[in-house]
């Protein structure tokens, strides 16, 4: 981990001693930080806390190692993750080998929080067309043919789990299958508007 991510995760250490337990835990990577579920969720007044503990650039393998300060020390009722696209940067990297890992965290929370809800939020799409000249290369492998079949295995993990795999994706999607240009950054991020778009579809199972 870098100096920020290695920063950040000390900033939720400190935050996670304060913090209530049993209430909603998002973790995952940057398209989860970048999320402003905290903040949505306190508009709603929605009747718990959701604390979001994402940190961009991090791989699957990461997330596991850091599992404490990132899930556990905060023994969650319900779970959201979304955690793996940078797992992709690699060429290398196989659906299989990602299931692989992300299993391994599944298994830890179902060990230890045995009556938390696991929710697998499915990868958003990216759009290669928004992505800058630098970032191309990597756009080559971090394809929406790839996320697709990631998302196949996914879902199929989730039954295999006893997880839910939960797809909000269709108000951020255009015909194409892209994520729609107004909601996209720089290829793979996403703007404020892209996550209220999808909010209402996820809702429900905050509330459930």
């Amino acid at each position: 981990m870098n100096d920020s991510q290695i920063a950040l995760l000390e900033r939720y250490r400190t935050l996670n001693r304060n913090a209530l337990k049993g209430q909603i835990v998002f973790a995952g990577s940057s398209l989860m930080e970048q999320f402003p579920i905290e903040r949505f969720a306190a508009q709603d007044t929605l009747p718990f806390a959701v604390y979001n503990r994402g940190i961009s650039g991090i791989l699957t393998q990461e997330l596991f190692e850091h599992i404490d300060v990132c899930i556990l020390d905060l023994a969650p009722q319900k779970l959201f993750i979304n955690i793996g696209t940078n797992d992709f940067n690699v060429a290398e990297t196989t659906v299989e080998m990602l299931t692989e890992r992300y299993a391994r965290i599944l298994d830890v929370v179902k060990e230890r929080l045995p009556a938390c809800r696991l929710y697998m939020m499915a990868y958003y799409p990216v759009n290669a067309a928004m992505a800058p000249e630098a970032a191309q290369q990597r756009m080559k492998i971090r394809t929406n043919h790839k996320l697709r079949l990631a998302n196949a295995a996914l879902a199929r993990l989730a039954e295999e789990k006893g997880a839910c795999f939960l797809n909000v994706n269709a108000p951020i999607i255009d015909e194409q299958g892209n994520m729609k240009a107004e909601y996209c950054i720089d290829g793979i991020h996403m703007r404020e508007e892209g996550y209220r778009a999808l909010y209402p579809l996820l809702r429900p199972y905050l509330v459930e």
